[in-house]
């Protein structure tokens, strides 16, 4: 029986990717002012979830199937943020 080969990236690659991104993000909070450092650390933590999501949770080679299930969760978070965002209005103004 032949070896698997693996054709991507080792764990401790991603794993570098990972760190660097999270000091890319402290950083940019420290260097960039409030308003737009927030747009982008959530840019770097959405890299960094796909990441994950990708590499260590073995999506980048599940079926179509598997890749639709981690949008239901996502549309259920949507929804309830903006659906909770006028009680969050008004208790902040």
């Amino acid at each position: 029986m032949a070896a698997a080969e693996n054709h991507g990236p080792k764990n401790i690659v991603i794993w570098a990717y990972l760190v660097i991104l999270a000091l890319v993000s402290v950083f940019v909070s420290l260097i960039i002012p409030s308003p737009a450092d927030t747009v982008v650390i959530f840019a770097l933590a959405i890299a960094k979830a796909a990441l994950v999501l990708m590499y260590f949770m073995h999506l980048r080679v599940e079926n179509i199937f598997i890749h639709s299930l981690f949008f239901v969760p996502l549309a259920l978070v949507v929804v309830m943020f903006f659906g909770f965002m006028p009680d969050i209005n008004h208790w902040l103004y």
